[in-house]
């Protein structure tokens, strides 16, 4: 393998190239005199994310970066002799592909993972399409996709048996909250309307499908159309199953519409003699749950080892001549049990039910702790296995089969159960005399909640599922049922080494893990331990549940030994100063798979319920809050770009894809939403129509769904938007210590002349710096690169050269161990040592290496659960500081270990 370039080697020779650049006109080319080329790489081996192969695997898709310049066109890929299929992900400025994404084909997982350019192996699937139907083709298995109508699929056929049939979503209305003592609710049922489909891609190795449409319901001469969704179907070759992405926006009025139930059900021909018929759930770990509609185990008459074997293991039971007679003369007297339910009220237990039919009583089978979240139903003649990823992560959930001994039986996800109490989707808080500004502030000054009455508003936020579905021959063993239940909550991803994505020179300042000096060893000891105590976090106070998964709180209450879940602005973090990127930026360092699954949770839950996907906020994200919609600030820095893109990379994910897509024009909605409305105004308005805006904390957010849109397509408008905003920073008299200007969506440019000093500690602190770090990198404005390296170099410089530079100390320079990567940024670029020794002053400034970094053991009664407690712990320092680690070590790391001595960290 070759010597991998330095991210240090890489930035010098950016940064020496762009000393002779011109500035750009609009329309022209902004990539002139920016490096056309880096090191390019040999060997793209790929590993395992969870380390060793799986024992199943049922396809995947992930993204591969590749040094500038290297690979154009469209090159052809193979990966041994398994089936790949590829396409382009995102483009380098020159035109040389940036990223590429790839589908593997499942079946035996492949090995050893090495991508290399050539000729693929043959996939085996296709794709046919009409008027009316998609048809999909694996092997002898064939999926029938209608254009429009009630089902998502049509039906699945097996060497031309029909083996599922009608796949479709469900969805339950409850007029009322939870009825006390003698209240009643009523229950509406929906299902879904489909209203297009749209083939994504078709290919040898991957299809994917996207259908849009709404949830129905009919009756008594009335319709009512609800809650929208988008479902995406991935088929893959060489596999049994249907992978589903399951998204929908919340559009009900939250005083009268509440989610009893949320799911997605397939039907099943059930042919076999009853005692031929199964049910499996998944259980805790790689436990199996799994009987037979009509037993023949346990009864009071021994029907021979054969067929106790037969049905333990699933298989149709041997020709029944062979029986004892007198479980053969009895068997018309062994119950049939026809349904089946797991579930999973919440993320510590659950139960297991069963029944012979309706209008009888519930039987207790068993019960657990977290089940895997995979059912089967079927026989001997075929069978389907539904599983959902994140099962008891996002509970209540609940799996059922109905109808088992019936010719045709169901089997059902419940995304929410309608075992729960039904989804509440109000305000937590009245006005509570809040009825003025002044009183607005008031609250604001004690609970740190933004809160307006009417801006709490749930409408318009989004949420997604992740499913698997199979389409068997049989029913499994309890093994493979059990290695399928690791596919649907561990699903097999092939990822690239931290240092074969450092190689290619993508996101910005960052390096591989290395401890490698005494230094380097006591800031890679802390980023490890902040990374464990969150992880940690999650399962010690229980952030779990539909809403909640993937989100962290924001401060901590070390009186009460608990996060501030019910104080205002101190609850959900919802993206505040960047966990998305601390976390994201972790992984592409140390590879880890935990890192990576919260990473990915996070993911999800923020760029979807955090955001406003309709309604007057749409692509506005709400500020910090009790609940994830509560605060009323809705600000442009939460619906944040910066925070899917790493991850959409990554894995080629489409709805991913199209959350940062959404963004692309919230900046002309600016006008509409006054995002400052609580600030109290430093200088007078200025003299114009348009609305203000801050350069870090809305523009800095915008531009990240725009690079995104111009690395994935090409189209220089994007581009040109950003160079316009940057051509306008850079020309006022204050250029970035101006903090904010009018702004003109239409043109992407700042007005007015930028003389008044305006500085927030915030302005850097969500995706900023990263963003101006990759976009130097890719466009050159001489008098933008000049602006941001004056304000790293001066934002925490002595009060002295500050106010020589401003005339006057301007204070608020708040944070100075997370502007010391600023400070960093600018040594490195000016090649300034005294710079990088006076950052590394400021890192140390913070209490992280100072004794906030303890965790102690907390038990007894003062706690619900013995606690591993940091006490300090606040996720605004964690996700900065991690941050400032992370960039400072690898712009200035050469400087470490001089500094740490000099600061007494070492000796």
């Amino acid at each position: 393998m070759p010597a991998f370039p330095s991210r240090r080697g890489f930035l010098q020779a950016t940064a020496a190239a762009s000393l002779a650049s011109t500035l750009p006109q609009p329309g022209q080319a902004a990539t002139a005199n920016v490096p056309t080329t880096t090191t390019p790489v040999s060997d793209t081996t790929l590993r395992w994310l969870d380390g060793a192969a799986p024992a199943r695997f049922e396809g995947a898709t992930f993204g591969v970066p590749w040094p500038r310049g290297q690979l154009r066109g469209k090159p052809d890929f193979k990966l041994g002799n398994h089936p790949v299929q590829s396409w382009p992900l995102a483009f380098w400025p020159d035109g040389s592909l940036k990223w590429t994404a790839h589908a593997l084909a499942g079946g035996t997982p492949p090995g050893p993972l090495t991508l290399g350019t050539g000729k693929p192996a043959p996939g085996g699937l296709s794709l046919t399409q009409s008027a009316t139907q998609i048809v999909i083709s694996v092997g002898d298995l064939q999926w029938t996709v209608p254009t429009r109508g009630t089902v998502l699929i049509e039906q699945a056929t097996r060497a031309g048996r029909v083996t599922m049939q009608n796949l479709q979503l469900v969805a339950l209305r409850q007029d009322g909250a939870e009825p006390e003592l003698a209240g009643k609710t009523a229950r509406q049922a929906f299902s879904s309307q489909v209203h297009t489909v749209t083939v994504e891609q078709q290919g040898p190795v991957r299809a994917v499908l996207k259908l849009d449409g709404t949830h129905r319901a009919t009756g008594d001469g009335q319709s009512r159309d609800w809650l929208p969704f988008s479902v995406r179907l991935y088929f893959y070759a060489g596999t049994e199953s249907v992978r589903l992405v399951h998204s929908f926006i919340w559009d009900g009025d939250p005083a009268r519409d509440f989610i009893a139930g949320l799911g997605v059900t397939a039907q099943v021909p059930m042919s076999d003699a009853t005692f031929d018929r199964h049910v499996r759930f998944s259980g805790e770990g790689v436990g199996v749950w799994g009987e037979a509609v009509r037993p023949v185990t346990g009864l009071r008459r021994d029907p021979g080892q054969a067929f106790k074997d037969a049905q333990v293991a699933g298989r149709a039971l041997p020709p029944l001549d062979g029986m004892a007679r007198p479980v053969f003369n009895g068997l018309k007297w062994i119950p049939e049990w026809s349904d089946f339910s797991l579930s999973q009220a919440n993320a510590d237990g659950f139960t297991i039910t069963k029944r012979t039919q309706p209008g009888h009583a519930w039987i207790d089978a068993n019960g657990g702790t977290r089940s895997q979240g995979l059912v089967y139903a079927g026989g001997a003649a075929g069978g389907v296995a539904l599983g959902l990823k994140d099962f008891w992560q996002r509970a209540p959930v609940r799996l059922d089969v109905r109808g088992a001994a019936t010719p045709l039986a169901t089997v059902t996800a419940w995304l929410y159960s309608p075992s729960a109490p039904a989804m509440d989707m109000r305000s937590y808080r009245a006005v509570g005399g809040m009825d003025t500004h002044e009183k607005e502030i008031e609250g604001l000054n004690i609970t740190y909640e933004d809160y307006e009455a009417g801006w709490d508003s749930s409408v318009g936020i989004a949420r997604s599922s992740e499913l698997q579905l199979w389409v068997l021959g049989g029913t499994p063993s309890h093994q493979v049922l059990s290695d399928m239940a690791e596919q649907v909550a561990r699903p097999a991803r092939p990822v690239l080494t931290p240092q074969r994505l450092h190689a290619a020179g993508v996101f910005g300042d960052w390096d591989p893990v290395d401890a490698s000096t005494p230094g380097r060893k006591l800031l890679e000891d802390r980023l490890t331990l902040q990374l464990d105590q969150y992880l940690r976090e999650v399962e010690q106070h229980r952030w779990y549940g539909f809403w909640h998964y993937g989100d962290v709180m924001h401060s901590y209450d070390a009186d009460r030994h608990m996060w501030r879940y019910d104080i205002g602005g101190y609850a959900w973090a919802n993206s505040e100063l960047s966990p998305d990127l601390w976390l994201w930026m972790s992984y592409l360092r140390n590879g880890r798979a935990d890192v990576f699954r919260l990473a990915e949770a996070m993911t999800r839950h923020t760029g979807e319920v955090d955001v406003y996907h309709l309604g007057r906020f749409k692509g506005f994200g709400t500020r910090h809050g009790v609940q994830h919609w509560s605060d009323s600030s809705k600000q442009p820095r939460v619906s944040n770009a910066a925070y899917r893109r790493i991850y959409y990379f990554l894995t080629a994910d489409e709805r991913v894809g199209d959350l940062m897509r959404e963004l692309l024009d919230s900046d002309a909605d600016i006008a509409k939403v006054d995002i400052s409305r609580k600030l109290a105004r430093s200088a007078a308005p200025p003299q114009t129509d348009l609305p203000g805006v801050g350069f870090g904390t809305s523009w800095g957010s915008w531009i990240a769904a725009w690079l995104a849109e111009w690395e994935r397509t090409g189209n220089t408008r994007w581009r040109d938007k950003i160079v316009a905003g940057m051509q306008s920073i850079g020309g006022m008299q204050r250029r970035w210590f101006a903090g904010g200007a009018p702004y003109d969506a239409k043109t992407g440019r700042f007005a007015g002349p930028g003389d008044v000093v305006q500085i927030s500690h915030l302005n850097a602190v969500f995706g900023l710096i990263e963003m101006n770090s990759e976009l130097l990198t890719l466009v050159d404005v001489p008098a933008y690169r000049h602006a941001w390296l004056e304000y790293c170099r001066y934002y925490n410089a002595p009060k002295a050269e500050i106010a020589a530079l401003l005339g006057r100390d301007p204070g608020g320079r708040n944070l100075a161990d997370t502007g010391s990567r600023m400070t960093a940024y600018a040594a490195f670029h000016e090649r300034d040592r005294a710079l990088a020794l006076r950052a590394w002053r400021e890192f140390f400034a913070s209490r992280a290496l100072k004794g906030g970094g303890t965790v102690r053991r907390i038990s007894g009664p003062a706690v619900l659960r013995p606690l591993q407690e940091q006490a300090s712990i606040s996720t605004n320092d964690s996700s900065q500081w991690g941050l400032a680690a992370i960039q400072n070590l690898a712009l200035i790391g050469d400087s470490l270990d001089e500094a740490a001595r000099a600061a007494g960290l070492l000796p």
